[in-house]
């Protein structure tokens, strides 16, 4: 959990799209903007942008899948170099030890899928106070998981009319400047800063205009908790989709224990999912949310007290 959550000052696996793809908009599900009227952006370019960020999230899950293979030997048995955190994994391509470089794959996923619900509208709602406009778009107040983020398909994800996410430049604000001139942008729309309990997933002190109205920046976590164990279901079960159900959870268990020569040796499949399920899933989406250690040098959001700024 430290590697793919990050400890310390360490950003973790979810955090690296942070270090290495801050002005990549499919990493954070950024510039999908929209509004129906007269609006600089067309729906369907909005279209395309978000399915740039769903299909970048699938290649990351797809190199986690693929990296997974390098946890066994061709006798389907766990090679001891491949999962040993002796030393913390390194980001950015320098890895060389399987079980850092799946944790990375899936990190970086679950990091645009997580940013999903703070940079858009699925979750959240308008404030009532105020027009519908740039600087207050319509909510949508839906449910997570989101059928957008599919990360297991390759098909075009069908996009609700009113989805917008938030157009981003380094001088982020509302109204929008530059190339986010008379747009909704990352400033108006994100829930990005506030507090989350580690424990419980509790959240308090929203900072940002809409993650204070109504209960906006609760919503957009609890979104991200949900889809984060939806990925994780997803990820353990393409694993056995490309390996065969033994080897896949074999995997799976080596993936998540700090011991997997001794922890997941002579586990049968029942087992294994059993004891992921118990241990793992009940972490994931709160031990994880970093929501998120973001670029933009605003985020308070922590469920590791505090986050480095």
């Amino acid at each position: 959990m430290d590697q793919l959550a990050g400890h310390g000052k360490g950003f973790g696996a979810v955090g690296a799209p942070d270090l290495t793809e801050i002005s990549n908009p499919a990493a954070h599900c950024d510039d999908a903007d929209f509004l129906v009227g007269r609006y600089p952006q067309t729906r369907a370019e909005a279209s395309a942008k978000l399915l740039d960020c769903v299909n970048h999230l699938r290649r990351r899950f797809r190199e986690a899948i693929d990296s997974a293979k390098d946890l066994l030997d061709d006798e389907g048995q766990i090679i001891g170099a491949e999962v040993n955190l002796g030393t913390d994994c390194a980001l950015a391509n320098t890895e060389q030890r399987a079980k850092c470089e799946s944790l990375e794959g899936f990190g970086r996923a679950l990091h645009g899928a997580q940013d999903f619900y703070s940079h858009s509208n699925w979750a959240d709602v308008a404030d009532p106070s105020r027009p519908i406009g740039a600087d207050n778009p319509p909510g949508l107040n839906l449910p997570a998981p989101s059928p957008v983020l599919d990360l297991r398909g390759s098909g075009a994800p069908t996009v609700p009319r009113d989805l917008t996410t938030g157009c981003f430049v380094i001088r982020d604000s509302v109204p929008g400047v530059g190339a986010c001139e008379r747009r909704v942008t990352h400033a108006a729309l994100n829930k990005d800063n506030g507090l989350v309990d580690q424990s419980t997933g509790a959240t308090t002190s929203p900072t940002t205009p809409r993650g204070e109205v109504a209960s906006n920046f609760a919503k957009a976590v609890a979104g991200a908790m949900v889809e984060t164990r939806h990925q994780w279901q997803d990820f353990r079960a393409a694993l056995e989709t490309s390996y065969g159900a033994q080897k896949g959870s074999l995997m799976a268990c080596a993936l998540t224990r700090d011991d997997p020569l001794n922890d997941c040796r002579g586990r049968s499949r029942a087992a294994a999912v059993l004891a992921i399920s118990g241990v793992l899933i009940g972490v994931l989406g709160v031990g994880i949310l970093l929501f998120q250690a973001r670029r933009r040098r605003h985020l308070n959001v922590t469920n590791r007290s505090p986050l480095p700024p």
